[in-house]
């Protein structure tokens, strides 16, 4: 496969809901993917499969993205292994029953969509920098407009705990207030950073248990869109009307303000610090 005549993407969390659709579409436009899942393609997706064994969709595992030994041996592997990305898309996330706490020891939901995308846009930047596109998206979530406090202090070690609207909410806002905060700098190398909101879907899956209020979950089997369109968002968020925008929310593909913008630069502050500290040391 001739990679200079083709674009690539990598797509965390791209093996089911939003990614796997963002995916399948770009296959079936001739884009390369680089998935980079903890779980397998879906066996009976026949194109998914042929694209694997053809290298024009690439995997990298990790038994843990919020697990830095496991990150950052896929990270490598990525980097000795990848020519360029034309767009990373920092899609894995997911919204937890309960309190619970990343092998770092900081609240999961934090350390997976606040601070795992911060590692992996650093570590995986000059791959970045190589590609035609040079754009990072981050996926994020209408909810940060119902956060009422924000304490980036907290986001580590929450005193209290709601489903979707407690930290789930708080991550994906500080998520969006460092991608505005460090979008300056990534500009000066020539990246684009954009958080995108891919709106409601229907992404309840079997067996799995879910951090959705009880109330939500009939809706969301009722009325919220398949993830089809979360991932037509995205794929609009990255190459749609706002190419050439940075450090900009998209909610409803309309620029929103976040809110707690005070904040933002000590956000990426820390995220910067704990990827310094924890991540950067442990390689060593």
């Amino acid at each position: 496969m001739n990679q200079e005549r083709q674009q690539i993407a990598l797509i965390t969390g791209a093996s089911s809901g939003i990614g796997l659709e963002l995916t399948r579409r770009l296959i079936n436009e001739g884009w390369q993917v680089i998935g980079l899942n903890r779980s397998d393609w879906p066996k009976e997706d026949q194109t998914l499969q042929m694209a694997a064994q053809s290298r024009q969709l690439r995997t990298y595992k990790t038994s843990d993205l919020s697990d830095f030994a496991s990150l950052r041996q896929a990270l490598e592997q990525i980097k000795a292994n990848e020519a360029w990305i034309d767009v990373l898309f920092n899609n894995a996330g997911g919204s937890f029953p309960e309190l619970d706490y990343s092998k770092q020891g900081r609240e999961l939901h934090y350390e997976l969509m606040t601070v795992v995308p911060y590692i992996i846009t650093m570590e995986l930047k000059d791959l970045v920098k190589r590609g035609h596109l040079k754009t990072i998206i981050q996926t994020s979530s209408a909810v940060i407009s119902r956060v009422k406090t924000f304490d980036p202090e907290r986001l580590e070690r929450p005193t209290q705990f709601r489903k979707l609207f407690g930290p789930y909410a708080t991550s994906k806002l500080a998520l969006s207030l460092w991608t505005e905060a460090i979008a300056p700098q990534l500009a000066a190398e020539g990246i684009e950073i954009r958080s995108v909101d891919p709106g409601g879907n229907n992404t309840l899956r079997k067996g799995k248990r879910s951090g959705l209020p009880i109330l939500l979950k009939p809706i969301m089997k009722l009325f919220f869109s398949p993830p089809t369109h979360g991932a037509g968002l995205l794929y609009a968020g990255a190459l749609g009307k706002y190419r050439g925008q940075t450090g900009i929310l998209l909610i409803k593909d309309q620029i929103v303000e976040p809110k707690f913008r005070e904040h933002a630069q000590t956000v990426l502050n820390r995220v910067h610090t704990l990827y310094q500290v924890e991540f950067l040391q442990g390689r060593r």
